[in-house]
């Protein structure tokens, strides 16, 4: 008889969702193969002629090979321009010029433990995610700064440090979308949207805050059923199955907010607050030159306010970070600033290589024509079905929680869907907005569940300082919970908006054409 202990079915799914997502090459290279299917496929239906419905009536398109010869010259002559010009790219990297000196100045730290700091501890939970929530705003500084903060915390509350681990985490990753600050994310998503939505209407714009209303309104339901998962569910459980065991003189201990930092944070929440005010009172006169030339509203897609979503994130995290850093003394001079602008940057080679290849993909699948027939094949298979447009809905929430498990990159996946599901559902009648609402819910949920997300190692070695013994294992059992009720509710939340026609965001609506 074997002495090996038999495994539970839970455990052997987990493996077979390592061993398969292990086996996937890197989402650059996944481009990469993706570009050589569009070629193949292009070149063996060229000359396929289908019909795109408008609202001018039918337009004639045709499959256009990208393996001919002057497709192939195009390409390669394009080559630079199609990178430079791809809409997430410098969305990403002028976003990040500034949140980069706001994180790496201190204020976003210090501003995240003054939070907590000041909590009282029965809301100690609530406010650890919404700090975590509020995290997404500093792109991974969640995931090194207030994840280990959770369980510090915790354990000198007399909570259990692994129950404030999974708070943490549970903000931080599970509700990765769900943030009622507008950040980084915003417009990159939205120009992978966008261009989706271009296969089939060129004309078509969509808001970089599109998706604001409903991923701020998020931000309570993250909270509550976190809040409840935290106190009633996982934390009972640890105490029972999971006791502490580190050493306590290893234990991390809870650093408060220094005289210095308390200096910086007063003058750089004053910046920040300047800038917000100045902001209200340039927009609000009906004169405003942040106001849509057109209709007056400073929401519309064509409002200067609107088109100016990224500078202005860059300049009211620059500005008070700088603040920051000189009155708390982490900077001395200019060129520190400069340093940390040079750091945000040295972090995103790895994104820039990813970028380059996926513009290259879309490039291709665009011009191909391919996005468009397979928008209106799907969209008449889904026709056919006869499904409600809801449960059209949950099954893409469902397909890309379960696409999660496997390709981390929130960006990354979007750039292979949205080409697809954005038209294709257009062609339904579903607007853009809401498809990109529908994945915001499902790339977030599972986050918290796949060894395959890279940060998950980490967060294992966050809890073994207190439970030597956590492992992959233990770690995806304590959030299964939060997984499986985030995807669960959330879907619901958005279907609730949907049903009650609350706006997703600024210009978000559900039905196209509007």
């Amino acid at each position: 008889m074997s002495d090996t202990p038999k495994r539970s079915f839970g455990s052997r799914m987990l493996d077979l969702v390592e061993r398969v997502g292990n086996r996937l090459p890197d989402p650059a290279l996944l481009f990469v193969y993706a570009l050589f299917l569009v070629w193949l496929i292009s070149a063996l239906l060229d000359g396929h002629a289908f019909e795109v419905p408008s609202k001018d009536g039918p337009v004639a398109k045709a499959v256009e090979s990208q393996l001919s010869a002057s497709a192939i010259t195009t390409f390669l002559a394009d080559m630079v321009k199609t990178f430079t010009s791809f809409h997430p790219l410098g969305v990403v990297l002028v976003a990040l010029l500034g949140v980069g000196v706001a994180d790496d100045s201190g204020f976003i730290g210090a501003a995240l433990k003054r939070m907590v700091a000041l909590t009282p501890r029965m809301l100690l939970t609530p406010m650890l995610i919404l700090v975590a929530l509020l995290s997404h705003t500093a792109a991974d500084a969640g995931y090194v700064l207030v994840i280990p903060l959770g369980g510090v915390i915790f354990y000198a509350a007399g909570r259990h440090p692994l129950a404030g681990i999974a708070a943490a985490f549970a903000g931080v990753s599970g509700g990765f979308s769900a943030n009622p600050v507008p950040s980084s994310l915003d417009p990159l998503l939205q120009g992978l949207t966008q261009s989706g939505a271009a296969i089939l209407d060129p004309s078509r714009t969509v808001n970089p805050l599109a998706n604001w209303y409903f991923t701020a309104a998020s931000c309570a339901l993250i909270i509550l059923v976190g809040w409840f998962l935290t106190d009633r569910v996982i934390e009972p459980r640890l105490r029972r199955t999971a006791p502490v065991d580190g050493d306590p003189a290893d234990m991390p201990k809870i650093e408060g907010v220094s005289t210095a930092e308390g200096k910086g944070l007063l003058w750089g929440g004053i910046a920040f607050l300047l800038g917000i005010v100045i902001l209200v009172v340039l927009t609000v006169p009906e004169s405003s030159v942040l106001r849509s030339p057109t209709t007056g509203s400073p929401t519309a897609s064509d409002a200067p306010l609107m088109q100016a979503i990224v500078p202005l994130i860059f300049l009211l995290f620059l500005i008070p970070g700088v603040v920051y850093g000189f009155a708390a003394g982490t900077y001395k001079s200019h060129r520190d600033v400069v340093k940390s602008m040079a750091k945000s940057m040295s972090t995103m080679g790895y994104y820039l290589v990813m970028a380059f290849f996926a513009s290259l993909f879309i490039y291709a699948f665009n011009k191909s024509q391919l996005g468009a027939l397979l928008a209106v094949e799907g969209a008449d298979a889904l026709r056919s079905a006869n499904l409600p447009p809801q449960v059209t809905i949950v099954a893409i929430i469902i397909l890309c929680a379960f696409i999660n498990l496997l390709i981390g990159s929130a960006s990354a996946k979007w750039a292979l869907l949205a080409p697809i599901f954005v038209p294709m559902l257009m062609q339904l009648g579903i607007s853009p907005e809401l498809t990109q609402a529908a994945y915001r819910v499902g790339d977030s949920t599972t986050n918290i569940i796949t060894p395959l997300m890279p940060y998950f190692p980490l967060v294992v070695a966050f809890s073994q300082r207190y439970v030597k013994k956590t492992g992959i294992g233990t770690l995806t059992a304590m959030m299964l919970p939060y997984s499986m009720s985030f995807l669960l509710l959330w879907t619901l939340f958005l279907l609730g908006f949907w049903a009650l026609g609350i706006p997703l965001g600024i210009a978000g609506g559900y039905s196209y054409p509007p």
